[in-house]
């Protein structure tokens, strides 16, 4: 992830009017972020943790799974799309907009790539957290790992630290704010 180090703050006005593309355009507290398309890797991680989540949700109907590109609107200098997102049906029903999201999401899943995971482990995290989400995933498809980050009262805790083991049972990946859901990290990585 590339900021171009802009000396003003942009805003989501000036996001809307940048040309499509193909690129991920991302603003935190006004600075410009730009990405390149990711990896098949990582599409298919995030792809598969989505997949996962939306089984899930449509058994139990607690809410929905969305996935980039879908852009989450803070505030007017804080733009982001993440890979994968969980909304309750509590929260949606405050949802006005078509446009982007406009409540916070409870759950926020970042799959790292080498060009965005100082991002995603520095201001993206500084950002969720501010913004009152619940729970934040940090998923490195090279090393096969989960870091999660749970809100305890207003900071991120690291709650686990998963690694996927080809020669042991598999670890499971579970979240208070969705009872019941196991994911295996095989199914994550496979």
């Amino acid at each position: 992830m590339e900021n171009t180090s802009t000396p003003v703050r942009l805003t989501y006005a000036d996001l809307c009017r940048l040309p499509d593309d193909g690129l991920r355009h991302e603003l935190i507290d006004g600075e410009h972020y730009v990405t390149a398309a990711p990896t098949y890797r990582h599409q298919r991680v995030a792809m598969n943790v989505a997949g996962l989540l939306f089984m899930f949700l449509r058994e139990h109907r607690l809410g929905h799974v969305y996935m980039a590109p879908l852009d989450v609107l803070f505030s007017e200098v804080d733009v982001v799309e993440p890979d994968v997102l969980y909304v309750s049906e509590e929260r949606l029903r405050s949802q006005q907009e078509d446009r982007y999201l406009e409540v916070t999401p409870e759950l926020v899943v970042e799959v790292l790539s080498p060009s965005t995971k100082h991002v995603d482990r520095g201001a993206k995290r500084r950002l969720y957290e501010r913004q009152g989400v619940t729970e934040y995933w940090l998923i490195d498809p090279l090393l096969e790992t989960v870091q999660v980050f749970r809100r305890e009262r207003d900071r991120f805790e690291v709650a686990a630290d998963l690694v996927r083991q080809r020669d042991a049972a598999p670890a499971s990946l579970s979240t208070p704010l969705l009872p019941g859901l196991q994911l295996s990290l095989d199914e994550v990585f496979d």
